[in-house]
């Protein structure tokens, strides 16, 4: 198996990136594809490169704080070069740190979408109680979306649980402010009623915000707006406890008793609740294994974002999404159901209740 790893992505890039690169490689047995500028990989290389590990030149990077569109006006970027590594069939996966909508754009740019589906959606684990993660999606690929893409994000996520999690029925909800089916607004609704009367997946109703960390649910479903904030906002919350737990366990002579006594549950507790340990996300919908991580992210993170493209492809994670969303597309899946809420008909594009922006303009 070989991994494009783009290494010019990130706050840390290329340091973290190719130690994080080198973990994978002794640890996983994968080979590694480093895409970047030479001169800017060198200095953080081994005199003699391992076997399996090779260097992608790529002539420029777009960073963190550029628009997700220069993916169009540098075409040999170390983001698009990854992802023509995995179009030519030369890797397997892509794995991209740093600016996540010119990672999403530059995936859908040069990989395209899966058929069956209108846009792709990155999916991110969370931990939960009860041990197996949750995963939700979308968590930042698209800020305004329709109910039919709810219902694809539902399908995906559901394909995913059982492919990678092993889960046999995933338990989806959709995530809303109250448990009836009327609740939320017309989007919730509307895609309420879809998922409702979908087959092929497992629609256990609407998920509340203090339901996504229980383990109630599989996947949660959600528009990247929401997903996001939910997203930043449980990984803050890992943070925080951590935090705590390190100011105030230490006080005094029985603090550091107690401490020490409970060393072994402290390492447990935080493997638990680290989003590092989850890797990243992966974007799902596009013709491709690709997995997007924090553009924060040093050599631990970087080692678990290349675990998680690895296990994706021992799944088969994408052959199973081709199959499954082109014999289900879902505007044929649920033909009398309208994508907005009853009693709204016009067909005039100008008159849509879920207006979008264009599909270029993801979100990082």
């Amino acid at each position: 198996m070989r991994i494009a790893v783009d290494a010019m992505g990130g706050d840390y890039a290329p340091e973290e990136i190719i130690k994080g690169a080198l973990l994978a490689h002794r640890q996983l047995q994968v080979e590694i594809a480093l895409v970047g500028r030479p001169e800017s990989l060198q200095p953080f290389l081994p005199p003699t490169l391992p076997v399996g590990i090779t260097i992608v030149p790529a002539e420029d990077d777009v960073g963190m704080a550029e628009e997700p569109l220069m993916v169009r006006k540098k075409p040999k970027a170390s983001i698009n070069v990854s992802m023509q590594q995995v179009r030519a069939q030369q890797a397997d996966a892509v794995v991209a740190a740093g600016n996540t909508g010119a990672a999403m754009a530059a995936a859908y740019l040069n990989l395209g979408r899966l058929a069956g589906i209108d846009r792709p959606a990155i999916g991110a684990l969370l931990p939960t109680l009860k041990g197996k993660p949750v995963l939700l999606l979308d968590v930042g690929a698209n800020v305004d979306c329709r109910p039919r893409f709810l219902e694809q994000f539902a399908r995906m996520g559901s394909l995913y649980c059982q492919c990678v999690m092993g889960v046999d029925h995933p338990r989806v909800g959709l995530l809303n402010i109250g448990e009836e089916p009327n609740k939320g607004n017309d989007l919730a609704v509307a895609t309420h009623q879809r998922l409702a009367q979908l087959q092929g997946i497992h629609f256990s109703g609407n998920a509340e915000g203090r339901d996504v960390l229980t383990g109630e649910f599989d996947v949660v479903v959600c528009d990247g707006f929401v997903g996001n904030a939910l997203l930043k906002f449980a990984e803050s919350v890992g943070q925080v406890i951590t935090q705590v737990l390190r100011q105030e366990l230490p006080r005094g002579w029985r603090g550091r008793l107690g401490t020490w006594l409970l060393k072994p549950n402290l390492k447990q507790v935080k493997r638990r609740i680290d989003y590092v340990e989850y890797g990243g996300a992966l974007l799902l919908g596009v013709n491709g294994i690709c997995v997007i991580t924090h553009g924060s992210s040093k050599e631990a993170m970087v080692y678990h974002a290349i675990r998680l493209a690895k296990e994706a492809v021992e799944q088969k994670v994408l052959e199973r999404l081709q199959t499954e969303m082109a014999d289900n597309d879902s505007s044929k899946s649920n033909p009398r159901l309208s994508s907005r809420p009853s009693g709204s008909q016009p067909s005039d594009p100008s008159h849509e209740v879920w207006p979008l922006r264009p599909l270029d303009r993801v979100e990082g």
